[in-house]
């Protein structure tokens, strides 16, 4: 048995500008602030002797390992991710983008905003234009039935409101 996992397929390479910006962020904080603190602990726990027993240094070059690893990921993602700045021109339509309201068969709302898998966060309201639900409503219509293969077993919503930030 081996522990052999295969790729992942790669997601979509839409990002909205927000999430750009969060990104690089990221990158930022990780390559110019975190990165090198943890070389000076790294290089001071190095100064103690015995690095086979070194809490610190093992630590600090795991987390080293875990930094750079990151960095390569987020430099080669962000080179190749498009950025989409402008609202679609048909805005009664589901696009990328978009804030949408769901009512569910009881009657419940919701709202989404469906975003590039580099930024979708459930918590947030924001939901990778990869994902089954969002697949489903791109193109749609105000009003249109939105059918959606779950785990538990077909659900329905109903599309109450569609809306697209200024920009």
């Amino acid at each position: 048995m081996g522990r052999y996992r295969p790729p992942r397929p790669r997601g979509s390479n839409y990002i909205t500008s927000e999430g750009e910006q969060t990104l690089r962020a990221e990158l930022h904080a990780l390559w110019k602030v975190e990165r090198p603190q943890v070389t000076d602990a790294v290089h001071e726990a190095a100064k103690n002797g015995d690095r086979s027993e070194n809490g610190d240094y093992i630590y600090g070059k795991r987390r080293l390992r875990e930094i750079d690893s990151r960095v390569r990921f987020l430099n080669k993602r962000l080179d190749e991710l498009e950025i989409v700045t402008r609202s679609p021109s048909d805005r009664e339509k589901v696009f990328f983008g978009a804030w949408v309201t769901l009512e569910d068969e009881a009657g419940l709302e919701q709202e989404w905003r469906i975003v590039g898998p580099d930024e979708f966060d459930i918590d947030a309201g924001k939901l990778s234009m990869d994902s089954p639900l969002a697949n489903a409503l791109l193109g749609k219509r105000l009003d249109d039935q939105v059918h959606v293969q779950s785990p538990s077993g077909e659900k329905i919503y109903y599309l109450t409101g569609i809306r697209y930030e200024a920009g």
